[in-house]
């Protein structure tokens, strides 16, 4: 009986796992893409366009 929760446990831990890479995946995709565009649009600012679009 034990053995069969750890193995239960452990499938849960698995897909759990995956499931949170997938989301990881879509958020880094969404993060590309607002890079993207954020440099792209970096120049159309009102300082001649050369101004930029981060604040580091």
């Amino acid at each position: 009986m034990l053995a069969i929760l750890l193995v239960l446990l452990l499938v849960l831990l698995l897909f759990g796992a995956g499931f949170a890479v997938k989301i990881l995946w879509w958020v880094a995709i969404a993060v590309l893409v607002l890079w993207l565009l954020g440099f792209l649009m970096r120049g159309t600012t009102a300082a001649g366009g050369r101004g930029r679009w981060y604040r580091w």
